[in-house]
């Protein structure tokens, strides 16, 4: 598509949703004056990160954007998707059972739980391969135990929603959007199996993060703050695992809000978390949440850049200690550096970009190799790559699986 027609399609979206060209240029990270010849068609749209965020602020495709259909960068596939895929698949596997063995499979339900809760450790350590080889015998284990007589209901359903609850948490990161969808949905149904109310209330917090990767940030918020209001009313003061919980889906809602570019409802919720983790005090991994005031602060971050404020992202990002998490989140750790390398290319410090991803990678080479960010990200730094400056840059898009 010529700049000239590409000015006129965002000039026609911009004025459909009411935004003026000041509004919209803050929504995409540019200035008034970038856009005014963009739409005039002096200038072209020659980053790819732009490209994507305007076409969620205007309610375009790509292809409207680009007139091309648009290709993926690289193979990011994530293979053990494959296989946890079939493992949700396989509703004949009690009866296969039963009809090979004459009696029902034998599940301990508080074995498959703490099974369940080592896999969810080994995602948050980034170790993605190994929580993917884990997952496929955990789903046909929970499942065997969902359809077994004289089980301990509760108590299964509970393992069943966390096996779920890691299965989607894995699949959301690795780009795996419409599986994660299935999973966090079984969680959802089996934690009111459960009825345990706090389990409940995790897997709202799951499944708000899921709606936000699917692109629907307004059920996601509607469902975090839903399950916060139900969670508020039976809090007095509140217990930890209540206050991680609590501000766990406030962090999620944020991140509705964020991806709605509503810079109001943003920072209120942010506080609404912060004074949440003062309640609870130091930093804690409760429920799987990873909530306390460095998240909250990881969540500032991020937030920040859905929003288009890169000058806050690494404000923000720059002074934060993470030392404070709990050792086993190496994930959380490693994501900061991905958004503060997003933030550092918006604001075209590529070289800065470039050395806080390979900070990352040093941290969690799987994050950087199957999280779908990292390739969009790699691609805009090789759209104006200087060698000299970033001599890194090609091998590490090589280790991520680009070309």
């Amino acid at each position: 598509m010529d700049p000239a027609t590409r000015g006129q399609t965002i000039k026609r979206a911009r004025r459909r949703h009411g935004y003026s060209q000041s509004v919209l240029a803050g929504l995409v990270g540019r200035s008034e004056s970038w856009l005014s010849q963009v739409e005039r068609g002096i200038l072209t749209v020659d980053s790819h990160e732009v490209l994507n965020r305007l076409s969620l602020v205007l309610r375009l495709g790509l292809t409207e954007l680009t007139g091309t259909k648009s290709e993926a960068v690289t193979d990011m596939r994530y293979d053990a998707a494959r296989t946890i895929e079939r493992a949700m698949m396989r509703y004949s596997t009690l009866e296969t059972i039963v009809a090979e063995t004459g009696t029902e499979p034998r599940v301990d339900p508080s074995v498959l739980l703490a099974q369940a809760h080592h896999t969810y450790a080994a995602y948050q350590a980034a170790r993605y391969d190994e929580a993917g080889r884990r997952l496929p015998r955990l789903i046909r284990e929970a499942e065997a135990a969902a359809h077994s007589r004289g089980a301990d209901r509760p108590a299964v359903c509970a393992a069943r929603a966390m096996v779920y609850n890691t299965t989607a948490a894995l699949l959301r990161k690795v780009g795996e959007k419409n599986l994660a969808w299935q999973a966090a949905d079984r969680a959802m149904s089996a934690a009111a199996w459960a009825n345990q109310p706090l389990l409940t209330a995790v897997a709202a917090y799951r499944m708000a993060y899921v709606f936000i990767s699917r692109g629907h940030p307004a059920e996601a918020a509607e469902l975090a703050m839903g399950a916060a209001g139900v969670l508020e009313r039976r809090m007095n003061p509140g217990t930890p695992e209540e206050l991680s919980v609590y501000g766990g889906l406030h962090l999620a809602a944020a991140t509705a809000a964020a991806a709605e570019f509503d810079r109001v409802a943003v920072p209120r919720l942010l506080r609404q978390a912060h004074r949440a983790a003062e309640r609870l005090g130091g930093d804690r991994n409760l429920h799987g949440t990873a909530f306390g005031r460095t998240n909250v602060a990881i969540h500032t971050i991020s937030t920040a850049m859905a929003t288009g404020d890169a000058r806050t992202a690494v404000e923000v990002g720059e002074d934060l200690d993470v030392s404070a998490l709990p050792a086993g989140l190496v994930s959380r750790r490693a994501q900061v550096g991905l958004d503060l390398a997003r933030a550092y290319t918006q604001r075209r410090q590529d070289a800065a970009a470039v050395h806080t991803l390979l900070e990352a990678e040093h941290l969690a080479p799987e994050l950087i190799r199957y999280h779908p960010g990292t390739a969009r990200l790699l691609t805009e730094l090789l759209r104006r790559e200087h060698r000299r400056s970033t001599p890194e840059l090609r091998p590490l898009a090589h280790r991520a699986g680009m070309a």
